[in-house]
């Protein structure tokens, strides 16, 4: 796997891509559509965004293929496109909780807890010279 460091065409990919989620509304709909497939009106049942903007939000998400949509007799049901964006929506809510999920962070960044020392944090001994 390629780091963002070491690539800008990605990096630029990714901040686009970030760039969808930035918005409080957006999220609370993928938040909310995280749990399944829903109706606009379920959507806005509980969100409590309003049709005009909620509709607008949703073509946003459309354009950026991170909702999928489905047509049944008049009604159309939206979900997560897949389940990278599950993964990046339930990402975000476990790391901006007050306390982040320890075994989450773990999994993600191995030894998450544990302090590095460096020389710059080595304190006053790491660099005192003895007399």
């Amino acid at each position: 796997m390629t780091a963002l460091f070491e690539s800008r065409e990605m990096a630029d990919r990714a901040s686009e891509k970030l760039k969808v989620y930035a918005q409080p509304q957006r999220l609370m709909i993928l938040s909310f559509l995280a749990g399944g497939e829903s109706t606009v009106s379920d959507i806005d049942n509980a969100t409590g965004i309003g049709q005009p903007a909620l509709s607008q939000q949703l073509a946003a998400l459309r354009r950026a293929e991170i909702v999928k949509t489905r047509r049944d007799g008049k009604q159309i049901w939206y979900e997560l496109a897949d389940d990278t964006a599950r993964l990046c929506v339930k990402t975000m809510e476990v790391i901006l909780k007050d306390e982040p999920d320890k075994q989450l962070l773990e999994a993600v960044i191995p030894n998450a807890g544990v302090a590095k020392r460096t020389s710059a944090s080595a304190g006053t001994a790491g660099f005192a010279k003895i007399l």
